[in-house]
Formats: C-alpha cells, sequence, structure tokens
C-alpha cells in the first residue's frame, strides 16, 4: 500500500513537471513570437512606405514633370534619376510583400482564433482555396489587364470590384474568416498583385524605355503604356491595401457600431476601396495642375 501511495506521489510530481515544462515552453514562445511580430511590423511599414511613397512620387509628381521636358534633358534626367528611384521602388515592394507574409504567418496562421470566426473546426477546404486565392489572384488579374478589358480602366475595375466582392463574400461567409482575417487577405491580394506589377511588368519596361531614352530614340509605345497602366493600377489599389494594413485598428466597422451587423461587415470594405478609388482619383486630377515656379 506504502509503496502504491509513494508511486502515486511520485507520478503527480513528474505530471506538475510535465505540464509546468509545457506551460514553459508556451510562455517562450509566445514571447519570442511577439517580439517578432513587432521586429517585422516595423519592417512592413518601413519597407512599405518606401514602396508606396515611391509608387506616389513617380505618379503625382514625376509624371507631370516629365511631361515639361525637352529631348536633350530626357536623355540626361532619365537615366541618371529613374534607375536610382526604382532600385528603391522594386526592393521596397519585395520586402513589404515578405515580411506582409511573415506577419501573415505569426499573427493569422499560428492563432487559429484570430483566422478562424470557428477556430475550433480547424482549417477546412474553405480556408485552403480562399488562402490560395488570395496569392494566385495575381494570374487572373494579370489575364484580364491583358485582355480586351484592360484597354479600358472602368470596365476592368468594375470586373475587378465585382471579383473583390465575391473574394469577400466567400472568405466572410464560406470559409468563416474573421473580419481582420478577410480585410488582411483583401490587402494582401492587392499587395501581391501591386509586387507582382513592380517586378515582372514596371520593372522590365522602364529598363527599356530608359536605355531608348538614353541613347536618343523613341521609346516603344507599347511599352510605355504598359509600364504607366500597371503603375496607375498599383496606386488606385494602394489606398484600399493601407487600410487593410491598419487591420485591428479599423474594427470599429467589424459590425455592431453604425447600425452594421457583423455577417455584412465584408461590405464595408467595399466601401472603402470605392472611397479610396475617388481619393486617388482626385490626387490625379489636382497633379496635373501642379506646377513648377
Amino acid at each position: 500500500m506504502a509503496g502504491r501511495a509513494c508511486a502515486g506521489v511520485v507520478c503527480g510530481q513528474v505530471e506538475k513537471v510535465h505540464v509546468g515544462a509545457q506551460h514553459w515552453h508556451l510562455e517562450r514562445r509566445n514571447i519570442i513570437m511577439s517580439g517578432l511580430d513587432q521586429f517585422l511590423r516595423w519592417l512592413h511599414v518601413f519597407t512599405g512606405i518606401l514602396w508606396i511613397g515611391l509608387l506616389y512620387f513617380f505618379n503625382f509628381v514625376n509624371g507631370p514633370f516629365a511631361a515639361t521636358l525637352d529631348g536633350d534633358c530626357k536623355k540626361k534626367v532619365v537615366p541618371e534619376l529613374m534607375p536610382r528611384a526604382l532600385f528603391w521602388f522594386r526592393w521596397g515592394a519585395a520586402y513589404t510583400w515578405i515580411t506582409g507574409v511573415l506577419l501573415l504567418g505569426i499573427v493569422f496562421y499560428s492563432n487559429r482564433a484570430v483566422l478562424l470566426d470557428e477556430p475550433d473546426k480547424g482549417w477546412q477546404v474553405s480556408t485552403i482555396v480562399m488562402v490560395a486565392f488570395t496569392f494566385l489572384a495575381v494570374f487572373l488579374y494579370d489575364i484580364l489587364a491583358k485582355s480586351g478589358l484592360g484597354k479600358n480602366t472602368k470596365v476592368l475595375a468594375t470586373v475587378g470590384f465585382v471579383l473583390v466582392a465575391v473574394s469577400l463574400y466567400l472568405m466572410a461567409d464560406w470559409a468563416k474568416f474573421t473580419y481582420r482575417a478577410y480585410l488582411i487577405h483583401t490587402g494582401a491580394m492587392f499587395g501581391t498583385i501591386m509586387a507582382f506589377n513592380v517586378w515582372f511588368r514596371i520593372w522590365p519596361s522602364q529598363k527599356k524605355i530608359i536605355t531608348a531614352v538614353k541613347n536618343g530614340e523613341a521609346p516603344d509605345a507599347a511599352i510605355v503604356a504598359l509600364a504607366g497602366s500597371r503603375s496607375r493600377h498599383n496606386t488606385y489599389l494602394s489606398l484600399p491595401l493601407i487600410w487593410a494594413m491598419l487591420n485591428f485598428h479599423s474594427t470599429y466597422f467589424a459590425g455592431g457600431n453604425l447600425g452594421i451587423a457583423s455577417s455584412w461587415a465584408w461590405a464595408t470594405m467595399l466601401a472603402v476601396i470605392l472611397l479610396g478609388w475617388h481619393i486617388i482619383w482626385q490626387c490625379y486630377k489636382k497633379a496635373g495642375k501642379v506646377k513648377g515656379f
């Protein structure tokens, strides 16, 4: 009897030690993840400012300015200015995207309670499909942009808006993403499209344009149009992307306020997209009116 009691006490102590060790490892993991979260957010904001700041410079400042230059000035200014600006532009895009994906893993994919409204069910087929669509939608966008739809910005924007609306609805209603999750995945979709445009459409086109200008030749009109259109697409996507990046700070619109039901909170992102597009359109209008001395 005494032996059994002793064994029971020993087993109890071992179990306590085991539970304590598990708790310590979990606490340590949370501390490390919190530190990585803060560090990556810091880098993400920095590289995002670098990228989007130059995007606005190209579209609202450099574009109107370049139109005032004659051939000789362009031959001197463009080969010196643009490679420097495009270096920071493309690498800002790359590191913004990389840090953003890492943050998705830390904040959302490692914590089902932040990702899913029904975390106990875990990842379902719908979860996998919508996460995959987030990062593969760029290829659908590229196909549409290169098609006849891409020749008419308003038509392309309308089709894109409808597709984003469907995506948001499926994330919220089918995949059961939380408000923060469908917001950030829409932002990740836009960010992926934008980074793709920078590296695979804008930068290759700009290299050809810069080389032609340096050689005193007229750049291929199709190449100029491609670079310009993708840059404008990025500019219009940027403001909704910034809203999605705010994420936790926009939960006022997650439902319960202003008469918005939580089941319809996904529609607030559509309103933000339209408002963001209007603001960018107004910036383009103003950019054409700002003159030098």
